[in-house]
């Protein structure tokens, strides 16, 4: 588990699929390369949200961080269509006992979302974006959500034919400390809607007429 508070940003090195036979296990397997920067502790097997990907560490030489990608995680996250070069949100998981910062995340993406505009203002960004109405009815008011592993509030939600339109503030401490300073618009996000409405709407559904 997560928080959606992101420790700091790391740079892809590269994101390879190794050559392998066909049909093989590994050539399902796209491998990612972080440079998470000095001091970034982490030991084999470790999870860590990767703009908010759970991915377990592979490897951990001359502080890079390796990690497996599957083909499942490509086609449901943005991370397929990052470069070399390009800053990711890391956050490494909870311990008992850890502060809640922000709210409980999986790390499990649900979907992608796309910046639709964005208002810089001097005490925060607007951020407007959409994604498919099927996530979209979770998305509440004042609720929580995680954009590419941050944790954010909710300010406001319109629904249309076949998107929903979602708005959040980032404070000037979230824009300068995670990789969302870089947005533009029409650009891919990953999105964790809070747990607790899939949860709520599986076990109504029995009961639903």
């Amino acid at each position: 588990m997560f928080t959606g508070i992101v420790e700091r940003t790391g740079k892809i090195l590269s994101l390879t699929t190794p050559a392998g036979e066909a049909g093989s296990l590994m050539s399902s397997i796209t491998q990612l390369i972080v440079d998470p920067g000095k001091g970034f502790e982490t030991k084999l097997g470790d999870s860590v949200a990767i703009n908010g990907c759970c991915l377990t560490v592979t490897s951990n030489k001359m502080q890079l961080l390796a990690f497996d990608v599957s083909s499942e995680t490509l086609a449901r996250t943005n991370l397929g269509r990052l470069g070399e070069g390009q800053e990711v949100n890391l956050e490494r998981a909870l311990k008992l006992g850890d502060r809640l910062g922000g709210h409980l995340v999986s790390g499990h993406v649900d979907g992608l979302g796309t910046v639709q505009h964005i208002h810089k203002q001097p005490g925060g960004w607007e951020l407007s974006f959409s994604l498919s109405r099927e996530l979209g009815r979770f998305v509440i008011q004042k609720g929580s959500i995680c954009l590419d592993g941050v944790s954010l509030t909710v300010n406001s939600v319109a629904d249309h034919e076949a998107t929903t339109v979602a708005q959040v503030m980032l404070i000037p401490t979230t824009v300068s400390l995670t990789s969302l300073k870089s947005l533009v618009e029409g650009q891919f996000l990953n999105i964790e809607v809070d747990a607790i409405g899939k949860y709520v709407e599986r076990l109504a559904a029995p009961f639903q007429r």
